[in-house]
């Protein structure tokens, strides 16, 4: 009943916020991802309809240097496709200022560690990027971050959050420290380093991540590919992993792309679980209809390494709306 309640309170405010932005000349935040899948051959009973997530909000220009963003995500609690709860989540809650070559956040904001491997990637309603996909990091946080434009070509960013994702917001002491580093040597080539260290309290491990991403993104091709490694992940002294991702888009015509993706994940300990020992590819295709609906069907094939499950093969129609 108390996620019904709030559920209708934000509902209600949004819809006001809405009403208004004529007159405030601010914008609507309307993404709803779904779709509908099927397991073939050992995993045939795994198929249905599905909404993925749906994200609700608001964003305002008060001035040329000073923005705001509210945004809340009604997705799974755990992220798991056995999972059928609902749950409400304020995913973004901040305040941008922007100055010369400057800009910070503030509040609950995104966090730097795969922000930019997920533009690259474009498919966020298909999958998650690597990190986001395996629960390296959270995508966002409550803290604050700074980036700073040293020369056309180089940039740097910093961060300072909880550590504890936008689904916690603080559950224990501790805090994350980040920071990047991105180039541009020339046009349509990006590379990235990433690195933070989330603080671990008591007996707890810190956890550390390491991230190096180099992407080409051109009118009619695209192409990424990302490195990673955690260590202590989820606060645990053993759990290290790494991961590697390759991923390219191909722009047939205005309306169309194709899309393929490779990941490899692998454990870095002896304590080995098959959902953390896997390759996976995934490819499909795009259409966008009108200005708002994307269709994207696609097949997967995930490859458990240890061979305590059989190989999976699913296809999907992955489906989003944006407004």
């Amino acid at each position: 009943m108390k996620i019904k309640h709030h559920i209708s309170i934000i509902a209600l405010l949004l819809a006001t916020t809405i009403a208004s932005a004529q007159e405030q000349q601010g914008n609507a935040i309307v993404q709803i991802f779904g779709n509908f899948h099927t397991g073939l051959y050992n995993y045939n009973n795994d198929r249905g309809f599905e909404l993925g997530r749906s994200y609700l909000g608001y964003q305002y220009k008060i001035s040329n240097s000073l923005s705001v963003k509210a945004v809340m995500d009604i997705g799974s609690p755990n992220a798991t496709s056995d999972d059928y709860n609902r749950l409400a989540y304020i995913k973004y809650a901040q305040v941008t200022w922007k100055t010369g070559n400057f800009v910070f956040q503030g509040g609950l904001i995104s966090n730097l560690l795969f922000n930019m491997q997920e533009k690259f990637w474009g498919y966020r309603y298909v999958m998650q990027s690597f990190q986001g996909e395996y629960k390296f990091g959270s995508s966002a946080d409550l803290g604050i971050s700074a980036s700073y434009k040293i020369t056309n070509w180089l940039s740097a960013d910093a961060i300072i959050a909880n550590g504890e994702g936008y689904k916690k917001i603080q559950k224990q002491d501790g805090l994350l420290y980040g920071m990047g580093i991105t180039i541009t040597p020339i046009e349509k080539i990006t590379l990235r380093a990433y690195t933070s260290l989330n603080e671990g309290v008591g007996n707890e491990a810190n956890t550390t991540n390491f991230a190096l991403f180099a992407g080409y993104k051109g009118k009619w091709l695209s192409l990424g590919a990302e490195s990673n490694y955690v260590k202590g992940l989820k606060h645990i002294h053993w759990h290290n992993m790494t991961g590697t991702s390759v991923y390219a888009t191909i722009k047939t015509c205005d309306i169309n792309e194709i899309f393929v993706r490779y990941d490899f994940l692998s454990p870095m300990h002896t304590h080995t679980y098959s959902d953390e020992d896997e390759k996976s590819i995934a490819v499909g295709t795009q259409f966008k209809i009108g200005n708002h609906i994307l269709i994207a069907p696609n097949f997967r094939i995930i490859d458990f390494k240890d061979g305590n499950e059989p190989n999976k093969y699913m296809a999907y129609i992955n489906c989003s709306f944006n407004l």
